[in-house]
């Protein structure tokens, strides 16, 4: 029911303000995160919660199997938001294992208009199709091609003119590939970091 939810945040706040008199003023005042989180829309992957973060501190974008599309405008608005406004320092692109968005992509079948947005990892399967057809588990054949699919997304955003551009001008500001396993809760990386660690 809708009004759960609203009880919910009525608890929530008041414990927040029992526990800190001055959360929400200064929550309110400003908004000053490090990072920027571009993650699955999926429901069970909150990004403060999982990388044990409190509102103000990640800036983030959830779309359908955190995919880096060169013309979502809404992507690009909110990485170019993050870089010159909020001075984030490092850009986590974040999928992880058991993602519907890339089973989807594997199936040989009709989903709809998200058929669209997933092309880019039905590219890429058949792509590295060999090194999937390898992996005999589908389970762990769909594992692959989501750290495959953040490793190419990582690539697509250091790719973009925003990126470039800051580059360019000298900013700091790193890319990390992450993977998150709903089985165990633990967040890896993927090593695919860019640029490589800066002096």
């Amino acid at each position: 029911m809708l009004s759960d939810l609203l009880e919910n945040n009525r608890v929530w706040a008041a414990a927040q303000v029992e526990n800190d008199p001055g959360y929400f003023e200064r929550l309110a005042t400003l908004q000053r995160p490090e990072y920027l989180w571009i993650g699955c829309s999926d429901s069970r992957v909150p990004a403060n919660v999982i990388a044990g973060l409190q509102p103000g501190e990640v800036f983030v974008h959830r779309n359908v199997a955190n995919l880096v599309h060169p013309g979502d405008l809404n992507l690009l608005s909110v990485l170019e938001y993050a870089i010159e406004v909020l001075h984030i320092r490092h850009v986590i692109v974040c999928g992880h294992y058991g993602c519907g968005g890339i089973r989807a992509a594997m199936e040989d079948q009709p989903h709809g208009l998200v058929d669209h947005w997933l092309q880019p990892v039905r590219e890429l399967a058949e792509l590295h199709a060999a090194d999937l057809d390898r992996v005999q588990d589908p389970l762990t054949r769909a594992d692959l091609l989501c750290r495959l699919s953040v490793k190419s997304q990582v690539d697509r955003l250091c790719n973009s003119t925003i990126m470039r551009s800051a580059w360019k001008r000298g900013s700091r500001i790193r890319v990390h590939g992450w993977i998150y396993g709903l089985r165990d809760g633990r967040l890896a990386d993927l090593g695919c970091s860019r640029p490589p660690l800066l002096p």
